[in-house]
Order: structure tokens, then sequence, then C-alpha cells
């Protein structure tokens, strides 16, 4: 803790960091100061754009062409890492700072065994004979929590779950046994229950090795979890900066109290109640089976992502579907847009068989249903403007260009980007690109919208806003709804119903406030328990 250590492992003193020419503003970092002591938690908080990463990469020596530090230090054990050369950065590098990225598939070699991976860190600072490395990279894949291990270090990145694939930038960031840890965003896109898991692992190798960890998130129930202090920035500057406790129980900035009260709330809405008792969704009995041949390394598998599954969802209702990776929530809502076919069962859409359309009559109907992805940019054609991507739709109907074209201006002022429609996908921000695929989906004059994820990837306080907005649109459009997320408190603010799945079943469904206050399943309270800062909403309510 910060009482036990006087001299920070790590300080910021006015640290600045340019921006190239064009960009929104002139700096990412203003005048930043913070210490990062030994056998501390130090929690950096702020949504997309507040610096938070910058200042991280400034310290790694990562930071992305035409961007540079105008000013300030960054000492680290007193030296000053913006003067040191690549070379030096280089050797600092996993020998005495270790670094876990956000999105481990993209820092991870997709054509090398995560064991050569873990290994090459050794290589890299000279350490160990070839043997030795393997041996040291097994070890670290046991302490980090991987299943099997001994199995793993010969698998692929893209043969390991996402929470797997997180142990292993952990273990590569703790092989040399580094004094300062950075964990950028590092639970951001799991699941709720593997974001507890790698909140626990971090939290428990701190506290054995000693280390200070430089903590970045956008999430108070992270920081309740894990801080022992909070930084808050926004705009580049730090806002407020104390004990965890005291800024969780009396922020003094607007901002952080807007952070704060963006986490969605244990207390749930009263149940609004559908339009009416008649159907607009029946499924029955579905049933899906993923099957692979294997090859010369790979078995083959056989995975069941559906199991005799079965709900109605009536006109102006809003049902979530929660579960983690794996438990085929995002398989049954590919299966209700036509994107999937499933093996057997039926699916009934106000009536019809939707399941076994075909050709000019499934076209006639498809915009009855749309989809909106968990990625918009991923979504989204970055060649063309939004303009023409939110109108690409209703042009494919048989509906003339300039009509098409004149709804997408509509649709965007709906959705609070009006006169947007001439600029590209990556001119907005994460939220925006989200705002931009509702839009498109909404182009097809849906009855049903699926939304994959929607929210999952979003800072809390663009999270809420799309939340509101989905529930605002659902109003005056007469949408009906099926929410996916593996998050069980996003879903019971927006949900009327809430189904739980696990390994293709649903285990358990009932009202929103049923299923969160009164959970009947083992698995679901496990979902409840793993939300971070839960114990500690609870505490305080």
């Amino acid at each position: 803790m910060t009482d036990n250590h006087t001299t920070p492992l790590l300080s910021l003193r006015h640290l600045s960091i340019s921006l190239p020419k064009g960009a929104d503003r002139a700096l990412a970092v203003e005048d930043v100061s913070y210490d990062v002591y030994r056998g501390e938690i130090l929690c950096v908080v702020g949504e997309s754009g507040s610096g938070k990463s910058m200042a991280a990469n400034a310290v790694m020596g990562l930071l992305p062409k035409g961007v540079r530090a105008s000013g300030g230090e960054a000492l680290f054990d007193g030296q000053d890492l913006l003067k040191l050369s690549e070379k030096q950065h280089r050797t600092l590098r996993g020998l005495r700072i270790g670094m876990i990225f956000q999105e481990p598939m993209t820092a991870l070699n997709p054509l090398m065994r995560v064991g050569d991976q873990i290994a090459e860190v050794f290589e890299a600072h000279g350490r160990l004979n070839g043997r030795e490395r393997q041996k040291k990279a097994l070890a670290l894949l046991t302490e980090v929590g991987i299943p099997q291990p001994d199995k793993a270090i010969r698998a692929y990145p893209f043969q390991l779950s996402g929470g797997q694939r997180q142990r292993v930038m952990i273990a590569m960031a703790l092989a040399l046994e580094p004094e300062l840890l950075i964990a950028d965003e590092p639970t951001t896109a799991l699941d709720v229950t593997t974001q507890a898991q790698i909140l626990e692992l971090i939290r428990d190798l701190q506290r054995r090795r000693g280390m200070a960890v430089m903590f970045i998130t956008h999430d108070f129930g992270v920081v309740a979890e894990v801080a022992n202090r909070v930084c808050v920035m926004r705009h580049g500057q730090i806002v407020e900066l104390g004990k965890a406790q005291e800024v969780l129980k009396h922020p003094r900035h607007d901002y952080t109290r807007a952070l704060i009260e963006a986490i969605p709330s244990n207390v749930i809405p009263e149940a609004r109640g559908a339009e009416t008792d008649t159907a607009l969704l029946e499924v029955v009995g579905l049933n899906k089976v993923f099957r692979s041949k294997g090859g010369l390394f790979k078995a083959a598998r056989e995975v069941h992502a559906l199991q005799d599954v079965s709900f109605s969802l009536v006109k102006g209702e809003t049902i979530g579907i929660v579960g983690e990776s794996g438990s085929g929530k995002s398989t049954l809502g590919r299966c209700v847009v036509r994107l999937e076919r499933p093996d057997s069962g039926t699916l009934k859409l106000s009536g019809t068989d939707f399941m076994n359309l075909q050709g000019e009559a499934l076209r006639r109907e498809r915009h009855r249903v749309q989809m909106i992805f968990q990625d918009p940019y991923a979504s989204l054609n970055p060649r063309h403007r939004v303009g023409y991507a939110i109108a690409q739709g209703p042009m494919a109907s048989g509906i003339s260009k300039a009509q098409a074209f004149a709804k997408a201006k509509e649709l965007l002022a709906l959705v609070g980007l009006g006169g947007t429609d001439d600029r590209y996908p990556h001119e907005f921000s994460g939220g925006q690109r989200q705002r931009i695929g509702i839009a498109r989906a909404l182009a097809m004059e849906p009855e049903l919208i699926v939304a994959d994820e929607a929210v999952s990837a979003l800072d809390v306080s663009i999270q809420a806003q799309i939340l509101e907005l989905l529930e605002e649109l659902k109003q005056k459009l007469s949408l009906s709804l099926l929410f996916i997320t593996h998050d069980l408190r996003v879903a019971a603010q927006i949900c009327d119903r809430i189904i739980v799945m696990q390994h293709g079943r649903i285990v358990e469904q009932g009202s929103a406030r049923e299923v969160f206050l009164a959970p009947q399943e083992a698995y679901t309270r496990e979902l409840l328990d793993a939300i971070p800062g839960r114990d500690q909403e609870l505490a305080n309510a």
C-alpha cells in the first residue's frame, strides 16, 4: 500500500503529449502529474480520448507515429523514460516494466504457439537456454491459471478463448518479474465471470510479487474491485486524484460523479409491460451443431451451440439473452436474423415460418428483423460514407436513391448525428459508430431488432446513452428488441424479461426483476456475483 512506500516507483511530472496537426485537439495529455508506488494498484480512469492510454504508451516508449512527448518527465526509479533511446526502452520493456494490452488477439502472433511466444520474452533479453525457456513458459501458464497448461503451451492463439489469451498476455508481461505492470483495459471485452477471474489474478499476483500496477480502465466497477488509489482523466487532464474509497464514496468532480452514475444500477426499473399479447417471434425446439472435421494437428469437434431452445417474444417487448462466451446467445441471434440456419426446430415471425423462407419470399420478409453488431467499425465499410451505408439496404429493397439518402439523413438526425451523412466511419468515435449501426438497422423499418453485445465495448457513459437511445426508439417506433449481452446488470436496465443461457441451453428465464433480484439457478447467481463492484454497490445501497 502507498502508506508503506514514500518513494514512488513511477512519477509523471507535468507530462504533455502533442498530437499531429489536424487532430481534434493539440494535446492528447496536458500537464499530467501522478505517482505509482511499489505494492499498490493505481487505477487511471476515463473515457476514450481521455489520454489515459497515451500516458501509458509514453512510459513504454510506444507512442504512435506523429505523436510525441512535448513536455514534462516520466521518471521510473529516478530515470526519465522520455529521454531514452529505442534500444534503452527495449531493455526496460518486459524486464522492469511489463504491459498487458486490451486485445490479446492483435498483440499475440497468430502464427506462433503461445509457449514459443512466452519463451521469446526470455530469448529477447538473453535469459535461459531453449529447454529452460519452455520449462519457465509452462510454469507461467500454470501460475496464471490456464487449464491444461501442458496442452495450452502448444496451442495457437486462435485455439484459446478470450480469457485464456488474456492470461497468456499476463504470463508474458510477468515473465521477467517486472517491478511495474501496466494493464491497459485488460478486461473490457471479456465476460463478467472471466473478467472477475482476471481481476482476481492480477490482484493476487500483485500482492505475491509486490509489484506496482497501473490499471487503465473506463469502469468504476473495476475500480471498486482492485484500486488502492484512483486518477480520473478527461480530455487529457486530471480532474480528480485520491484514495479509491474516498473517490468512490465522495467524488468531488462532476465528471467523476457522471462516470460513477453511468454504471448500470442495482435498482431495476419497474416492468413496463408489452403493448399486446400477440407473439411477434416464436422459437420452438431450436438446435444447432457446429462440426469441424479436424486435421493433422487438430481433432474433429462437435459443438452443440443450441439445444432445444424455446421462447416467445410479444410485440413491444424487450427480451435479454444473457450468458458467457460459448453459451449460444449470439448463435441464437444469428439464427433469428437468418445469418445461421438451425439444424432443427421452428422459428416463426407473426405466425410466418421465417426459418424456411427462401428466395424472393425471404427477401420480402427479411427487412422485418435487423441486427446491431458488437463492433460497428468492423461491420461498416471504411470506404463508404455513412449516408451510403445506411441507404444501401433500402436501395437494395427497391427504394429510389433520392428517397434512401433522404431517409438516411433523417435517421442520422434521429440518433443524434444530424448533418454527418457525408463523413466516413473512421471520423466517428466508437459510440457514434454504434449510433450509425442503429440508424442502419432502422433504415429497413424492422419490427424486431437483435442487438448483439451492442454496448459491451463502449465506455460506461456512452453505454448509458446508447441504452437510453434504444429505449427511446423502441417507444417511438413501436419496436421489439432481442438484447444479447454477457452482463445481467445491463440487461436488467432495458429488458422486460431475461433468458439466461449456458452451453446452448436455457437455464433460467423470467421478468428482469425476478432474475436479477431473486435468481433461481446457481449459474445465474455466478453471473451476478462476477459483476465488478457489485458487492461495493450493494453495501452502499
